[in-house]
């Protein structure tokens, strides 16, 4: 017989990227006193990762847990990047309700539809909380509209609809039911979640059933499962089941050997749980997102939402390099083979395929900054290898006409360069499907795009718009093949031998274009050292010494004044090269570097491609 838990509320804080969700959750742990009164607390201390806190980003689902009036508040605080879809859509399975946090200025975005959509399927009430409302330029009642209109636009039902509207300031550390009171403290959203979101149900009689939402791994205790307890109770040394709704051949017993449930930051271990808490299990090997925990004599598998499939690729390779292996502890194909299968434990959204040869491996995700976040944590692991530019993964309809991923593109520029930005993205295939001005300069386009026409593009939008333009773009399904796109327009500089850099050659080299090293680096034949300014490659020679003459006056080469070179990051590596490129990645360096390294082969193979 089902019961209700009323001592439980399992929510997950849901948004577009940087609208406040893990600020948010600071509070909420600050003001349930989980941390004790003159504790030192870290700014976004659920943001763990190292990558997470410096690019102020959440790009794993975490989980915490805090008190309000003896009732326990599971808490997930979820990514708000579109790379990260696959994080959220899981995680929703886990709760009874969502907080969607809305940026009391920026509004509606697109991430926030895309979230919000997902809530409403799985038929989940929603507490809207409109943040930020201290910010100068903030716009409180006419953001309730837009939230309205997008929950009427995603056929919202009557109750959700009717969802509460909490006004907060996640930084100031208050939120209010009413915009005209007085900001005290968050209480009114501890009210709200404890009123409004129902509490867990279940059979506490019936057969165990435990869905599993999250994978976390532990260098030594190694996968441990994370997910709600639908039905019975789970127990230490309990002999389960474990089961999948899509492998229906699958079943596996397995011993529990660890329990936690979750307080605060900290996992806490337990003997028994029961019905609506959020668990954490450790000791089965090879436990996966999707798989049910199920008592031996009923085994039920729970059916789990399918995630979303990757768009985008790129060949992970062993790098070949005249440097290789001079400045990574992990450089061989199996190396890199271990490294991304075991990335797979944790990330549900990537795809690793091996190919024809052994040094290279396919791997498919979301959208460049889903990889180049993986390619960012292994080089800091220590391993060294190269990628291939980033491609779109086409599809075929029944009727065998292409198919391509589209994107919903949102972008807000100061009024004076929409005209560049709309040239610019219908040049790439985008559609313009909206544009709407608001009063403070700033005007706001829809564009739908093609996928690969993103590809590449942010660097050269930040340059146009002056760094004041804001892009966000979201999945919109597969379309029909839009035709090509010029990726560059300008040709790379390439070295002509190897050695060092000098001053006199870079001095030559820099009238073509920009360069991307200073003097002293080590260069090889091959090595992309700097852009064209024209569409050609052309190899420069940027070891090449002044030649001595009887009349050579001293200090003549000190007044060779060098311009300072263009660092590129790792994102605008990945978006500057070219299909015919690859980016050499180490943990000291980043190099780009043609794939044909000799110059002979490599016009031969220009050639052979234009056939």
């Amino acid at each position: 017989m089902k019961t209700t838990r009323e001592d439980i509320r399992n929510i997950a804080i849901i948004a577009h990227v940087d609208h406040g969700k893990t600020t948010m959750v600071d509070e909420l742990l600050k003001q349930s006193g989980v941390f004790r009164q003159n504790q030192e607390v870290a700014e976004r201390v659920m943001d763990s990762n190292d990558i997470e806190r410096e690019r102020g980003i959440t790009i794993l689902a975490k989980n915490t847990a805090v008190y309000y009036n003896d009732i326990k508040i599971n808490i997930i605080d979820t990514p708000g990047h579109a790379d990260f879809g696959g994080e959220v859509e899981r995680v929703l399975k886990m709760v009874n309700g969502v907080i969607l946090v809305v940026d009391a200025f920026e509004g509606a975005m697109p991430q926030t539809k895309f979230v919000l959509k997902k809530a409403l399927e799985l038929d989940l009430p929603v507490i809207v909380c409109i943040n930020k409302i201290d910010r100068p330029e903030a716009r409180p009642t006419e953001v309730i509209d837009e939230v309205l209109e997008l929950l009427l636009e995603l056929d919202a039902s009557e109750e959700q609809l009717d969802c509460p509207f909490i006004f907060a300031s996640a930084k100031s550390g208050y939120a209010m039911a009413d915009l005209d009171d007085d900001p005290v403290n968050m209480k009114p959203l501890f009210e709200a979640i404890i009123n409004h979101i129902p509490a867990p149900t279940g059979d506490p009689e019936a057969e165990t059933q435990v869905l599993i939402s999250t994978i976390d791994y532990n260098e030594y205790v190694g996968r441990i499962g994370i997910g709600k307890v639908d039905n019975g109770s789970i127990s230490v040394n309990q002999e389960v089941l474990v089961v999948n709704a899509y492998e229906p051949d699958k079943q596996k017993k397995v011993k529990i050997s660890k329990l936690y449930e979750f307080n605060g930051l900290n996992k806490i271990e337990v003997n028994k749980a029961d019905i609506g808490a959020i668990v954490a299990i450790s000791g089965i090997a090879d436990i996966h997102i999707g798989d049910t925990i199920c008592s031996l004599t009923n085994p039920q598998p729970i059916p789990f939402q399918k995630i979303s499939e990757p768009t985008i690729a790129m060949h992970f390779i062993v790098n070949d390099s005249p440097f290789a292996g001079q400045e990574g502890k992990f450089v061989t194909s199996r190396h890199l083979r271990d490294r991304l299968f075991r990335e797979l434990n944790t990330d549900v959204s990537l795809r690793v395929e091996e190919t024809d040869s052994t040094e290279s491996f396919k791997v498919s995700g979301r959208g460049e900054l889903h990889l180049s976040v993986l390619i960012e944590n292994m080089r800091r692991e220590g391993y060294e290898f190269a990628v291939s530019k980033a491609e779109v993964l086409y599809k075929e309809d029944e009727q065998g006409h292409k198919l391509e991923p589209m994107e919903l593109t949102y972008i807000d520029v100061p009024d004076e360069f929409s005209g560049t930005i709309i040239e610019k993205l219908s040049q790439r295939k985008g559609e313009l499907k909206n544009i709407t001005t608001s009063g403070s300069g700033y005007t706001r386009l829809e564009f739908s795009i093609p996928s690969r026409g993103l590809i590449g593009y942010r660097g050269e939008f930040m340059t146009d718009t002056k760094g004041n333009g804001i892009m966000n773009s979201i999945f919109d399904g597969y379309g029909p093949y839009k035709g090509d796109i010029q990726y560059r327009k300008q040709g790379s500089l390439i070295a002509f031998e190897s050695g060092e850099s000098i001053t006199y050659g870079l001095f030559n080299a820099q009238e073509r274009g920009t360069l991307f090293i200073g003097a002293g680096e080590r260069v090889y034949a091959g090595m992309v050292i700097g852009q064209n300014a024209k569409t050609d490659d052309i190899e420069v020679n940027v070891c090449k010494r002044k030649q001595l003459t009887n009349t050579r006056a001293s200090g003549s080469d000190d007044a060779l004044k060098l311009t300072a070179p263009r660092i590129l990051s790792l994102e605008q590596c990945l978006e500057f090269i070219d299909t015919d490129e690859l980016l050499e990645v180490t943990p000291k360096t980043l190099r780009i570097r043609k794939k044909i390294l000799d110059p002979t082969m490599r016009k031969r193979a220009a050639m052979k491609a234009q056939g």
